[in-house]
């Protein structure tokens, strides 16, 4: 602990010295990242958003280090459970990469795989599904296939799949209640497929449709 404001206090000092917005940035995010590791999540915040408003007046807007400003933020609001928050900034840095990195550059990936892990913690496998896909596509351009990187996004899309067929099978089962064909219909074919499958679904989920 005493290491930490040591350095604290070491980046204090130099913040004191400068008065150049563009040295001050990147001290102010190496403060944020010491209060990170200690799980101080509104501190961090607020240093680096103080590192992002300079980094806005002194870098091209397509610069690499406010993706990785906008990035780092999204991670802390993740963190918290923040999640609208996080998507918005990730959102903010897939956008900058977009504009500024080649399509299959291997940052896109992990910026996909952010927002997959969003979305599958707000419930929102639907939009969750293609940005796995995507994250997998790139991986598997730029890393060796037996990457622990690859296999857990690989893994993500399998598990995300699942949850997807899950949903659909939840959704056949309101509107077959909503119409009443299980009291009608002891022996409906469709009531048994979709009992069938929805069963088969939740045995390769362990029975649990979130992460």
């Amino acid at each position: 602990m005493g290491q930490f404001h040591k350095a604290e206090d070491i980046y204090q000092v130099s913040l004191d010295q400068t008065n150049d917005d563009e040295n001050k940035a990147p001290i102010y995010h190496q403060v944020g990242m010491l209060k990170r590791n200690r799980g101080k999540y509104e501190d961090v915040l607020t240093f680096y958003k103080k590192s992002l408003a300079l980094y806005q007046k002194t870098l091209h807007p397509n610069h690499p280090d406010l993706a990785i400003s906008y990035n780092n933020i999204g991670a802390v609001h993740y963190n918290m459970g923040n999640y609208p928050k996080a998507l918005s900034y990730y959102e903010k840095t897939l956008e900058i990469q977009q504009q500024s990195l080649p399509s299959n550059h291997p940052d896109f990936a992990s910026s996909y795989n952010n927002i997959d892990l969003v979305y599958e913690n707000m419930g929102n496998y639907s939009k969750v599904r293609k940005f796995y896909e995507r994250a997998v596509q790139i991986a598997q351009q730029s890393l060796p296939s037996n990457h622990p990187t690859l296999q857990q996004r690989r893994k993500n899309l399998e598990r995300v799949k699942i949850y997807n067929k899950l949903y659909c099978y939840e959704i056949c089962f309101y509107e077959i209640e909503k119409t009443n064909l299980f009291k009608r219909e002891k022996n409906c074919f469709k009531c048994a497929w979709v009992q069938r499958n929805s069963d088969v679904v939740e045995t390769q989920t362990g029975g649990n449709t979130h992460q």
